[in-house]
């Protein structure tokens, strides 16, 4: 496997409800606050080529609000697990933290923990909407000698980052056919992603049989976020908390079901 591709695939797929940003006006718009407490959970499982399916990731989303400011806090965590871990022998953790401004809802910061097997790297994005830029820098804490790797891009007051699109997307009002194009930043590169409700379908799920609503984004292909071909589904439950609920993903691994394991607020 190519550096970072399987740890970024899950990561993405749940944080892959990030890329569902719906340029909406404000009147659109959910209160942010609605976030804080909740605790989402999900069961990643993979389908082989062989058509071999072992559960293969966790990846876990907390939500909170940032103490003695006004700012939401939300925690997104990627861990391996099962077959991968114990018979592959490859393991990734990948830790995303993202500040929000919710009375714009900017995302102000991001910093990540990646981890693949000995491989680490840890990272800060710095997102300044008055100079409309986002200054990356990213480091190998087993390597002090080794130079910071620094990436900065022009942004719009629209553009989040892989983890706070998910929750600007559920605030939105989806409707079959809708058609957005949005702007994610990750590793301090900015990409378009072409996004389109396509039906409205019935899912099980660990809060039961629901109305989900059924997106679809383009982030597969040349320019995109992803490299390569592939499709991605995203299910979100057709109520005013759009809890994505289920992911799938096509790729050349083969298939990835991501599934809502648990929901909690507190």
């Amino acid at each position: 496997m190519k550096r970072f591709a399987l740890g970024f695939l899950f990561i993405f797929v749940v944080a892959g409800f990030t890329v569902f940003l719906a340029q909406g006006s404000s009147n659109e718009l959910q209160k942010p606050k609605m976030f804080a407490g909740e605790k989402l959970v999900y069961d990643g499982k993979l389908t082989w080529k062989l058509r071999l399916t072992f559960s293969v990731a966790e990846l876990t989303f907390i939500a909170a609000n940032e103490p003695n400011t006004d700012n939401l806090i939300v925690k997104a965590d990627a861990v391996s697990k099962g077959t991968l871990l114990s018979i592959a022998r490859y393991s990734f953790l990948q830790q995303i933290t993202s500040t929000i401004d919710p009375n714009n809802f900017h995302i102000l910061k991001t910093t990540k923990r990646d981890v693949q097997k000995e491989r680490v790297r840890e990272s800060e994005a710095i997102f300044n909407y008055k100079d409309k830029r986002v200054t990356y820098v990213e480091t190998d804490p087993k390597d002090k000698m080794r130079a910071p790797r620094r990436i900065a891009s022009e942004i719009t007051d629209l553009t989040q980052d892989m983890v706070s699109a998910i929750y600007y997307l559920r605030m939105q009002q989806l409707a079959i056919g809708k058609r957005f194009e949005i702007q994610v930043s990750d590793s301090g590169l900015v990409y378009k992603v072409p996004v389109v409700v396509t039906a409205r379908e019935q899912q099980k799920s660990s809060l039961g049989k629901l109305w989900c609503w059924r997106i679809e984004p383009e982030i597969f292909g040349i320019g995109r976020l992803i490299e390569r071909k592939g499709k991605m589904i995203i299910w979100m439950t057709d109520d005013e908390r759009h809890v994505p609920v289920r992911s799938q993903i096509k790729s050349e691994y083969g298939k990835i079901d991501i599934k809502l394991k648990s929901y909690s607020k507190t």
